[in-house]
């Protein structure tokens, strides 16, 4: 990360909002219009710098897919939820931008801010341009290599050891060869910080903060539900969520009793989904009394949200039909 997260900067291909006092601005709203507004659906991310962090919350297509945590020492990957609740709502110090970038951009982003750094070999001064791109050449190097400068942060896109894509903050002036060797300027290169990582895949997307809740609602009912006809319900669930925990690790994010909720998980919506019917699965066999089928008893649980289990593929990892 780097050492002065105030003075950060980060490249996008247009403004939306150009970073200003956090105070004047509504975070929820902005993100509200972002769904409403057809020219606002755009992919981006908007940056906020609060006292002791810097949130990133990464869109696509207007929706809030992603979201990190970064601090001096290190960044992560944190539930969406969290991150926006991080946010005061009225906030008396803090910043924030928002920026549409390519999706490239974007999954380079978050791949460089949540995972760790490639090691360069020590012999190599990584701050000359004519020892650090033949050896990147010579090993053909395939990845994303960052490049911080004067608070600038830039992000080379490597195929075959050769610079295939450049996202920068320097000014859009001169070709990439040109616009590239300024980063190693000597205004820079004293100050420089560069480091590699492997090819950053799309961007990931978790699942939306209001899937969660309304499987932990789901969760919630059919234990109550069962509760109704079996007194043990409530023992089953619980036993069928510790044995699935090693194929389905998110499920420690879920809770059968009346405990708080754990933090949200930071998962997507098909592992969500596999690890709910997982559960569900395990504790209808079990659990479920004599009065209605299963498929009767899933129907009356999911029937006022089956569109949205239904698009989040839940009833396919069930072996019950739903009609």
């Amino acid at each position: 990360m780097p050492a002065n997260l105030a003075g950060v900067r980060f490249p996008g291909s247009r403004v939306l909002l150009q970073r200003t006092r956090l105070a004047y601005v509504h975070l929820r709203n902005l993100l509200s219009d972002a769904k409403r507004d057809r020219a606002a659906r755009v992919s981006g991310y908007v940056a906020i710098w609060l006292p002791e962090e810097l949130i990133m919350l990464y869109l696509q297509r207007g929706e809030v897919v992603n979201a990190a945590r970064l601090r001096e020492s290190h960044g992560e990957l944190v539930p969406i939820s969290e991150a926006i609740a991080s946010v005061p709502a009225e906030p008396e110090y803090g910043e924030i931008c928002f920026h549409e970038a390519d999706a490239e951009l974007l999954a380079c982003m978050l791949h460089t801010q949540t995972l760790p750094a490639l090691d360069w070999p020590a012999e190599l001064r990584v701050s000359d341009p004519a020892a650090l791109f033949p050896y990147l050449l010579a090993m053909t190097f395939d990845g994303v290599v960052e490049i911080q400068a004067d608070g600038g942060m830039n992000y080379l896109v490597f195929r075959n050891g050769t610079v295939r894509r450049a996202y920068l903050t320097t000014a859009h002036k001169g070709s990439l060869v040109e616009r590239v060797e300024k980063l190693f300027g000597p205004e820079f290169r004293s100050a420089m910080v560069v480091r590699r990582w492997g090819p950053a895949e799309a961007l990931p997307e978790q699942a939306p903060p209001a899937l969660v809740q309304a499987y932990r609602d789901l969760v919630g009912a059919t234990v109550k539900r069962l509760s109704v006809e079996n007194e043990s319900a409530a023992a089953i669930a619980e036993h069928a969520r510790v044995n699935l925990l090693a194929a389905h690790p998110v499920l420690s994010q879920f809770g059968t009793g009346d405990a708080p909720h754990p933090r949200d998980p930071v998962a997507d919506t098909d592992t969500l989904s596999a690890a709910v019917g997982a559960w569900l699965k395990e504790v209808l066999w079990a659990g479920a009394g004599a009065s209605l089928t299963h498929e009767e008893l899933l129907r009356e649980l999911t029937w006022e949200r089956r569109h949205v289990f239904q698009s989040a593929g839940l009833y396919e990892h069930l072996p019950w039909k739903v009609a």
